[in-house]
């Protein structure tokens, strides 16, 4: 499978999750995930002295610099934003290159550190540059969902959008009134029923789709929206950028309702726009064309009432406790309290056990020191 422009880490969970199925072999993992067959070794090995957790992307930093940047270069650095303190990075690297060719060259992204280092950069410096800019390759192989933040004191939250990564195509502007499960839930269901399922869905660590007080972070809607066989994905923390899409159509939205005196508790307005972004107004991201011009309706139908999951052959089924315990091996082990009552697929590889709920992991079971771990939320396929 080509290699997308998603986490790292979770690349590395698809590799040694696939590897511990031993349904092909490690040199055919490799080739099919692009890497040499040193990296996979590397990372069945990690996976297998310290489970999924070794497998996490670590940092690259070194624990000397040999070749830390010249006091000289720093000074020129430091005098040059002082002289022109709205400069960025970029435009200050080609001052330092035309008036002090007599040092050292540095990098772009050195010089950066060099401002923050120093103190010199804004909070509005410090936002990450994206690498590169990318979407879904097809319609409704990813949705990002967000609510919209209030606007003002003592306001109330904004509508509800669920957006379509492919296409920009907004499947959902509703203003529900509160983030409280039910309402939450009937808001996304009318959105499963017209417009079908995606494969992934992009939120964010907010209520009611995630608890912070849970050991797995996972709530009653999490495991409602697993339960349809769509896989989670959650933004980094305090990084709305990652669902920049979704943040996008809400500026737009925002201004639209500044300008047209319009206000987000009129659900009537809320339709006309959503039929306007979707329908009438060029996306210049889509070389002008409309969203509704890339999105079709997904194939994959709704259920309200879904029967258990289907593990494969070697996954063997376990029905948790109505406290979300796992009675396995003469032990009791805690998984989850938002998965009580839930049938789980148990996996060991060695001397850990893997606990799926429907195509996620969510615990690891570390058998030699019987402690049950918290897993991200890593699809099996």
């Amino acid at each position: 499978m080509p290699w997308k422009a998603t986490n790292v880490s979770e690349q590395r969970f698809q590799f040694v999750l696939q590897a511990s199925r031993r349904e092909r072999t490690l040199i055919e993992l490799c080739r099919e995930f692009g890497i040499s067959r040193q990296t996979g070794y590397l990372w069945w090995k990690r996976f297998q002295q310290d489970g999924l957790a070794g497998v996490q992307e670590h940092s690259r930093r070194p624990h000397h610099s040999p070749d830390r940047v010249a006091v000289e270069v720093v000074n020129a650095v430091v005098e040059l934003r002082r002289r022109r303190p709205d400069w960025g990075a970029q435009k200050l690297h080609r001052l330092l290159r035309d008036q002090h060719a007599d040092l050292p060259s540095i990098s772009i992204s050195t010089l950066h550190r060099i401002l923050n280092r120093e103190g010199l950069l804004e909070d509005g410096d410090r936002h990450r540059r994206a690498l590169e800019r990318f979407e879904r390759s097809r319609p409704n192989e990813l949705w990002q969902m967000d609510f919209k933040g209030p606007q003002g004191f003592n306001r109330g939250i904004g509508p509800l959008s669920i957006l379509d990564d492919h296409s920009r195509y907004v499947v959902l502007l509703k203003q529900v009134g509160n983030t409280q499960l039910k309402a939450v839930r009937d808001a996304m269901q009318e959105a499963f029923t017209h417009a079908g399922l995606p494969e992934t869905l992009l939120i964010d660590h907010g209520t009611p789709w995630w608890n912070g007080a849970s050991s797995t972070g996972w709530t009653e809607l999490t495991v409602w929206i697993l339960r349809q066989g769509i896989r989670i994905a959650f933004s980094g923390f305090r990084h709305p950028q990652t669902q920049g899409k979704v943040e996008r159509m809400h500026g737009v939205l925002q201004r639209a309702s500044r300008k047209r005196q319009r206000n987000f508790e009129d659900q009537h307005w809320l339709d006309e726009f959503r039929h306007e972004y979707n329908h009438l107004r060029p996306h210049q991201a889509l070389g002008m064309q409309t969203p509704a011009s890339r999105w079709q309706p997904s194939a994959r139908r709704f259920q309200p009432d879904p029967p258990d999951w289907n593990y494969t052959a070697d996954i063997e089924p376990f029905r948790l406790s109505n406290q979300g315990q796992l009675r396995w091996a003469g032990q009791r082990w805690e998984i989850s309290r938002a998965l009580r009552h839930q049938l789980v697929g148990v996996q060991r590889v060695h001397n850990r056990v893997l606990v799926y709920f429907c195509n996620a992991v969510v615990r690891e079971l570390d058998l030699s020191a019987g402690r049950s771990l918290p897993a991200r939320l890593a699809s099996t396929r």
